[in-house]
């Protein structure tokens, strides 16, 4: 595939395009947040700055319907995943590039850093102790099964994703080739539409990952708690 192909060499890394594109995404994305956030004002905010809100509120709001009372602690984590995953998905639109999403290497390096990600959350709640008891509830024989879960919901997540850019993208190209130039804005308005639902997804299951780790923590350390005080 050519999104594949290795353009140059670090030692034994393979430099691919995809891997060129992820670079770019990355830098066009940090120095516009960088333009974007110079000159910032609370009595006369700008247009550019009035959307930048906009898109925050919007974020956080999504993240306040899962966990509300942790909205301001996951709202980096998420809305830097949230708004690369969107950009990644749509930059396929672009002549001569492909979406990174598109590449199951990114999507599984992306998943890597949600398992990771739940995990930090949820030690961070309580405590590594008070966190890990929860693979032990209700029994310690299901902790071989809460394992494979967690690893198979991680490689559901990469593969997901890929499978639905991936698809999409074959699909955008085939109707263009059969059609030609007559339905290219049909075609364009619903690859944005499902490249940006399928980012809200990819989204919405990091939330629910997350939200499942601190909770479970949340509840396991709350049965013990009770344990405790009923004891004589």
């Amino acid at each position: 595939m050519e999104a594949l192909s290795v353009i140059f060499s670090i030692g034994p890394f393979a430099i691919t395009r995809t891997v060129v594109t992820t670079w770019g995404i990355l830098l066009v994305l940090g120095f516009g947040c960088w333009l974007a956030t110079r000159r910032l004002s609370v009595e006369q905010p700008g247009m550019m700055q009035s959307a930048l809100e906009g898109v925050v509120q919007a974020i956080d709001s999504a993240i306040a319907t899962v966990l509300a009372e942790r909205s301001t602690l996951l709202l980096p984590f998420v809305g830097t995943l949230w708004i690369f995953v969107a950009v990644a998905n749509l930059i396929g639109l672009i002549p001569g590039l492909h979406a990174p999403t598109g590449d199951l290497s990114t999507t599984m390096a992306l998943a890597v850093l949600v398992f990771l990600s739940v995990h930090w959350y949820g030690i961070r709640s309580a405590g590594p102790r008070a966190y890990l008891r929860h693979y032990l509830s209700p029994s310690p024989v299901l902790l071989p099964f809460h394992i494979l879960g967690e690893f198979s919901r991680t490689l559901a997540l990469a593969v997901r994703l890929f499978g639905n850019i991936m698809s999409l993208e074959m699909a955008a190209l085939l109707v263009l080739l059969v059609a030609g130039l007559l339905v290219p804005v049909p075609v364009l308005m619903l690859h944005v539409i499902e490249a940006l639902v399928q980012a809200y997804i990819f989204g919405m299951l990091v939330l629910i990952y997350i939200a499942g780790g601190m909770q479970s923590q949340a509840e396991q350390t709350s049965t013990h708690s009770n344990k405790e005080g009923n004891k004589p």
